[in-house]
């Protein structure tokens, strides 16, 4: 019997990067899946490459209605839900004086409202003794340049994790905080970095990560695993940092 047989988990961000690896994980050892994202076609790409487990559904995470909309496919598709990964982030490398209001909003908008609207719909629909993954990021405690507004939103998370672990525990819902560190996905793309210059810009990352490289989305992805299973069944309000032992430098 594999780890999550029988189980739904819901994914937002599941279409590319730590999302998709975590929704083909869960897939394979038995869950549905529910993918949520902004791209039809990514949506549709990733849930061919999982397999009949996943269902895609297309939404702004930044807007509740999109929650509201999730948690009822869930309800009439599946009766409940076991897990909820709230994945879905953005991130803008800007120094603070250049910050736009647009770009603030943009980031708290999908990191941070994303996140607690996404809880907010799903509560009630998941099952008790289930698992909220909220994902954070080394950035809300190791300060990086043109970063603050990003590690604004994250260290909201995980502040709402701490939160909720205390607010499900009369349910049994384990809750807790997955912060990766610099990881190769295609986010690397939309932080500007070209694909000619991916090589050079992971050697200088690896020479700040005591491991000596970028994390890899399949090791995030196993990490969520451990909180959303049996294996994590005794752990939660934790915040577990997967990043090489970057937060020590």
């Amino acid at each position: 019997m594999t780890s999550l047989n029988g189980k739904v988990a819901v994914i937002t961000g599941g279409n590319s990067g730590i999302g998709f690896a975590s929704a083909k994980l869960f897939a394979e050892e038995g869950a549905q899946v529910v993918i949520t994202g902004r791209r039809q076609d990514a949506l549709d790409e990733a849930a061919r490459a999982i397999g009949p487990a996943a269902t895609a559904i297309r939404g702004d995470v930044a807007d509740p209605a999109h929650h509201r909309d999730v948690a009822d496919l869930v309800r009439a598709r599946f009766g409940g839900a076991d897990i909820y990964m709230a994945n879905a982030g953005v991130n803008t490398i800007t120094p603070s004086a250049a910050v736009s209001e647009a770009e603030y909003d943009a980031q708290f908008g999908i990191n941070a409202r994303g996140t607690f609207f996404g809880v907010q719909a799903i509560g009630p629909v998941l099952r008790d003794g289930g698992s909220i993954i909220l994902v954070g990021s080394l950035a809300s405690d190791k300060v990086l340049d043109g970063h603050a507004v990003y590690a604004g939103t994250k260290a909201a998370i995980g502040a709402f994790a701490r939160s909720w672990a205390l607010e499900f525990r009369g349910r049994g819902i384990r809750v807790n905080l997955l912060s990766p560190g610099p990881t190769e996905t295609e986010i690397l793309g939309k932080l500007g970095v070209a694909p000619e210059e991916r090589e050079g810009f992971a050697e200088m990352m690896a020479g700040a990560i005591p491991l000596g490289r970028l994390g890899q989305p399949g090791e995030l992805a196993r990490a969520a695993l451990f909180l959303a299973s049996n294996a994590g069944s005794f752990v939660t309000g934790i915040n577990l940092r997967v990043d090489g032992g970057m937060a020590l430098l």
